[in-house]
């Protein structure tokens, strides 16, 4: 009777340490990533609304009222391709299991030496590299794993992830929505769209330095990156609502 499959405990030290980091959870990035797409995103094509209507008419109800049906309309529709846009990457996902297990029945060699290749990037030589190939190939699903994230660069993506994912872009749009809209609730139009174009660049670079901070980038960059590109395309519907400027009351 042959040996069951070894835990991953059980594998050479480098070995298992290189696998357990595969295992660990990365929804702390895609929370981010998720976070600052909903945010930037109400920031930006809400303040581009608001600007417009203001521009077109000097009606702050009509201002407040167009926000405000932006930034729900926004948040509905963000979270909703949140939630698809993940059940798909999730069924590429599964679908690339499917094809890496085939490829492994089919072809065990071929995937033998790509695996080969994997752990001699990772400084696997001689007797270990022999030894921790043989107790992968054990393992049809450590296998996989390595090739998913290695050879494929994909990870684990749960269904329920789907559901998450809508739910912090969908907050994260009504939040980033109402910052630009809220100086239209107790300003007049002509301060309040001032007061609005200051506070959205100052967050947006405040979100673009948090990005690089916690990810990858120079803070300063980034955020006055993020300022100005998100500031001129809101600029860009204040420009269409002039256009269709109501004329001047006799």
């Amino acid at each position: 009777m042959s040996a069951p499959p070894p835990h991953i405990d059980t594998l050479p030290t480098e070995l298992g340490e290189a696998l357990r980091h595969f295992e660990r959870a990365r929804t702390g990035k895609a929370s981010l990533s998720d976070i600052i797409l909903g945010g930037q995103d109400g920031l930006v094509n809400v303040l581009g609304v608001i600007l417009g209507v203001a521009a077109a008419s000097s009606d702050q109800r009509l201002v407040i009222a167009a926000g405000l049906a932006a930034a729900f309309a926004e948040s509905i529709s963000m979270g909703a391709v949140a939630y698809t846009s993940t059940l798909a990457d999730r069924d590429h996902y599964l679908s690339q299991i499917e094809r890496e297990k085939r490829e492994i029945r089919d072809m065990p060699e071929v995937e033998r030496a790509e695996i080969e290749v994997i752990f001699r990037k990772w400084g696997f030589q001689g007797d270990l590299l022999d030894r921790s190939v043989e107790q992968i190939m054990r393992d049809e699903r450590a296998w996989v794993d390595v090739m998913m994230n290695n050879e494929l660069k994909l990870t684990p993506i749960e269904a329920s992830s789907a559901v998450r994912s809508a739910f912090i872009v969908g907050l994260s749009a009504i939040v980033g929505s109402l910052i630009p809209l809220l100086p239209f609730f107790f300003l007049s139009i002509g301060p309040s769209s001032a007061l609005s174009i200051g506070v959205t660049a100052v967050t947006l670079f405040a979100i673009g330095v948090y990005k690089a901070k916690t990810l990858v980038g120079h803070p300063g960059k980034s955020g006055v990156q993020m300022a100005v590109i998100g500031t001129i395309s809101a600029l860009a519907g204040y420009l269409v609502g002039a256009l269709f400027s109501a004329p001047p009351t006799p």
